[in-house]
């Protein structure tokens, strides 16, 4: 759960993001900045976090009065070699902030964090990581809790989507993708399997509010929809003017998260009444509407 230090929103003197040149850095920098925050955006030209003198460079950009959100990952890891260089990511972050502590640190992690359950998962549930992407999410912030002793926030973000998204994972970004060039979906299985999905400006939104109210713990961003992969990709169809086909295939091993990975009302809603994640119909039009707008210029 979170605890707002900071019952109304107040600016921190600077705003430090690792991470802002990518998908979720970019949405939380551009939340902050239209809050009036100082930026300081750092992408992986400016500092990065695999170099050998990356903790020197990133202790000499932080100040006392900081807040740092930390993004910046190579992800998904999906190899030991990738968990490795994940690692000494942190490894730089941890030792900067030994040299030189800051205010406030934000953590953008992932639900990949908790083990498969039957029962929708909450903040209180079980960490117990069945991927490597989730062993290197919770081994980095087990070491933002060991090295760090100010206020810690840990954002634990389910299946994102929205209009810059790099990685055209499975899912809306894919099907987006393949609707508006008029090609083929095509499903794993069925596509029955049931997974939330979150609006990439939620995430920035929760993050910027996190910063304005210096909030600590853990809180996952959830919208608490579980929708099947066919019913996103029928939706997603829908919103452009040549429908295409709509296809299964053969599924080559089991179905991930046993079919369901559901998730409780998120702790945001509690921390942030005026809150709310965006429900996955409304979200989808508006990515899919920016699509046609930008295809359409």
């Amino acid at each position: 759960m979170l605890e707002n230090l900071h019952v109304s929103p107040r600016k921190p003197a600077r705003v430090v993001i690792l991470g802002a040149g990518g998908f979720i850095g970019g949405a939380a920098a551009r939340r902050l900045e239209a809050a009036g925050a100082t930026v300081t955006r750092v992408t992986r030209q400016d500092c990065d976090l695999l170099a050998v003198d990356a903790a020197d460079r990133l202790t000499a950009l932080l100040r006392p009065g900081d807040a740092l959100v930390f993004v910046s990952a190579r992800a998904p890891c999906k190899t030991p070699a990738m968990l490795t260089q994940n690692i000494r990511m942190a490894e730089a972050v941890c030792a900067a902030l030994a040299r030189q502590p800051v205010d406030h640190v934000i953590y953008v992690s992932s639900d990949a964090v908790y083990k498969d359950s039957a029962e929708p998962l909450s903040e209180e549930s079980c960490a117990e990581p069945g991927s490597l992407h989730g062993v290197m999410h919770l081994s980095r912030e087990v070491m933002l809790r060991s090295e760090f002793s100010g206020p810690l926030a840990i954002v634990r973000p389910t299946l994102t989507y929205g209009i810059d998204d790099p990685h055209n994972g499975y899912g809306p970004n894919r099907f987006r993708r393949l609707a508006a060039e008029g090609k083929e979906i095509v499903l794993f299985g069925a596509g029955e399997e049931r997974r939330d999905h979150v609006w990439v400006d939620d995430v920035g939104e929760l993050v910027a509010r996190i910063v304005l109210h210096r909030s600590a713990g853990i809180v996952n961003a959830v919208t608490g929809e579980a929708v099947s992969f066919r019913t996103l990709a029928e939706y997603i169809a829908d919103q452009f003017p040549q429908r295409v086909a709509i296809k299964g295939s053969p599924r080559v091993g089991p179905m991930p998260h046993n079919g369901l990975r559901a998730f409780a009302p998120s702790a945001a809603a509690t921390a942030f009444p005026g809150f709310a994640f965006t429900g996955w119909q409304e979200g989808l039009a508006r990515i899919c509407a920016d699509h046609r707008q930008v295809t359409d210029q």
